[in-house]
């Protein structure tokens, strides 16, 4: 799969997208976070998101709707590393099992939309707070630029015991005008 990925990161840059990577070694964080991944509100995220957490990361995953892992692309999805999500059950335990795998992991990177969706959403959710903060992990706000065809992370964000202060702080890095569909997403301040 390492050339799969490797592929994937080359064709990205062929479409013109810039990887904005941290110079090595700078961002050691980044091999044990939970990314969070704005704005989100096309498909494409996913292509472009992935090959940036795959060239910055020893052991990245993607969290994944469970509507996708329908075959054959579902056994390619966990070939790659995704991790199925059954967002309609609120007992799926998700953070816990996030947590657990932190705990089992020395380099781990878990990447997540705060949306949980495509479509406009003006609350986030907040299952990156719960995981980074219970694994003792910083959040790395990651993000999409559609308008310039840039993939980059702003300043790491660790947990605090202020849950709304950190959401807020997180969401105020994220504008429309990054966004695919601007009219999509919903910035901080129309929330």
């Amino acid at each position: 799969m390492k050339l799969i990925k490797k592929i994937w990161i080359i064709f990205v840059r062929l479409c013109g997208w810039k990887l904005l990577l941290p110079e090595e070694g700078t961002r050691s964080e980044l091999n044990r976070c939970v990314f969070v991944v704005a704005p989100h509100t096309s498909a494409q995220d996913f292509i472009f998101g992935a090959a940036f957490l795959w060239a910055c990361c020893s052991n990245g995953k993607v969290m994944i709707k469970k509507e996708f892992f329908f075959w054959p692309l579902g056994c390619f999805l966990r070939a790659l590393g995704c991790i199925r999500v059954d967002r309609g059950n609120k007992n799926n335990e998700l953070v816990d099992t996030a947590v657990e795998a932190f705990d089992a992991n020395e380099f781990l990177s878990i990447a997540m939309t705060p949306e949980a969706t495509r479509k406009p959403r003006k609350v986030w959710k907040k299952g990156f707070w719960q995981i980074a903060k219970k694994a003792n992990v910083p959040i790395v706000p990651a993000y999409l630029d559609f308008k310039n065809k840039t993939i980059g992370v702003f300043d790491t964000i660790y947990p605090s015991d202020d849950l709304d202060a950190d959401l807020k702080k997180v969401r105020s890095l994220y504008k429309k005008e990054m966004a695919k569909y601007p009219e999509m997403f919903f910035e901080l301040n129309e929330a």
